[in-house]
């Protein structure tokens, strides 16, 4: 049996071989349906990381108040048409919010942007002007996830005493530092000098924004210098006890309506971000993505599983003498119907095997230009490779089927 299933191999390449032309066409349309299935599994799949990395950025078991939530753009509009504005969240809020929120299972953070697009200096030449200057505290870097690759964190007393450090990203040291070592070097920051005591650990891009060029300086120090009345702050909350979390938030709510003096009947007029909800809808919208990615990718393996059966059933009626032939030299049925499907199923993986590697490739090239993560999507290859396998049947076996069926007598006659 297996000689004859090689035997019918080699007809197979052979018949390619002598049709050069139709099977380069139809091995580009599989090509075309498995690259458009595996490129956008591939982009979906770097979106997915990305959410993820998103999400870790944010923190576990952490939620934050900012001046809008997630589902409350600014801009959107009440029932009665008017345009709702939240206050924003001023350092005052911020300050009472740390002082009255007391837990032992919480850690509360205080920060703001002070500048964007900030040119930086040392002693021999100038930065582009592309960093962020943001206003920490001493809790910052825990309760946000960030680490340090060398150096130091700020201390408490490092805030209080409005110390004259800076933690900096990767992006300035590659740009300033190249070759040395940037610990205990001097950078100066809208004419004042800082002290670097620490570098932050490098982390890749989301969605295009980078999160290397930030510069961190002691919260106090920052409102100094950048002298912003109408600063934003945001105050992120850490919870140390997962089981505690919902009545952490609960507590929080409280405590900022009491700051912000609303009455029970009126609502929120600033946004919560919590860490689960965030979760929840980014992998809602995972789902949805790989959803539609796949639905685009059948569509496109079923066009091209139609025009594969076509293009051997033409095949079939062009080759009805050497069907003939074949019968009359002694091949039953099963052996020429093994022949086309044999045939069918080579250019079948071939074109998969095509279309699996300029997928990757376009997915490697969207996540580049998205700057998102790119991961080898073996999902999406697995799966490939079980729908070139039912193309392969499906597009293979009718064609092969009708060729079986030919009188070999007709067929002989035919010209």
């Amino acid at each position: 049996m297996l000689k004859i299933i090689y035997e019918n191999i080699d007809i197979a390449f052979e018949s390619i071989k002598s049709q050069k032309i139709r099977a380069l066409i139809t091995l580009l349309i599989i090509a075309f349906g498995i690259m458009a299935l595996v490129g956008t599994l591939t982009v979906v799949k770097g979106i997915d990381n990305n959410f993820s990395l998103s999400l870790k950025s944010f923190g576990a078991n952490k939620f934050s108040f900012k001046r809008y939530s997630n589902n409350f753009l600014q801009g959107r509009r009440h029932q009665r048409g008017r345009k709702k504005v939240n206050p924003k969240i001023s350092y005052r809020n911020a300050i009472d919010f740390k002082k009255r929120f007391k837990d032992t299972d919480a850690i509360v953070a205080l920060s703001y942007v002070a500048a964007y697009n900030t040119e930086i200096k040392n002693n021999i030449k100038k930065s582009d002007p592309k960093y962020t200057i943001i206003g920490v505290d001493n809790n910052f870097m825990s309760v946000n996830a960030f680490e340090t690759e060398k150096g130091r964190i700020f201390t408490e007393k490092d805030i209080n005493g409005n110390a004259h450090f800076t933690i900096i990203g990767t992006d300035l040291v590659k740009e300033l530092f190249k070759n040395t070592d940037p610990l205990h070097k001097v950078i100066i920051i809208n004419g004042i000098r800082f002290k670097i005591i620490g570098v932050l650990k490098s982390k890749q891009a989301t969605f295009g924004g980078s999160e290397n060029n930030r510069i961190l300086i002691p919260i106090n120090l920052a409102r100094s210098i950048f002298q912003n009345k109408n600063a934003n702050y945001a105050i992120n909350v850490a919870v140390t006890d997962k089981s505690k979390y919902d009545i952490l938030v609960s507590k929080a709510i409280a405590v900022m309506r009491s700051i912000r003096k609303l009455k029970p009947a009126e609502s929120n007029n600033f946004g919560i971000h919590r860490s689960d909800k965030l979760e929840a809808e980014l992998k809602k919208v995972s789902k949805s993505l790989t959803l539609f990615a796949f639905i685009i990718g059948l569509i496109t393996i079923l066009g091209s599983s139609i025009a594969l059966m076509n293009i051997m059933l033409v095949s079939v009626t062009e080759r009805t003498r050497e069907i003939g032939v074949r019968k009359a030299l002694g091949a039953n049925r099963i052996l020429i119907m093994l022949q086309f499907f044999i045939e069918t199923l080579t250019i079948t993986f071939l074109g998969g095997i095509v279309g699996i590697i300029f997928g990757i490739l376009i997915g490697f090239g969207v996540s580049s230009l998205m700057k998102i993560p790119f991961s080898m999507p073996w999902n999406a290859i697995s799966m490939a490779f079980f729908v070139i396998f039912v193309v392969a049947i499906i597009s293979g076996l009718y064609p092969a089927y009708k060729a079986a069926k030919l009188d070999p007598i007709q067929a002989l006659r035919y010209e």
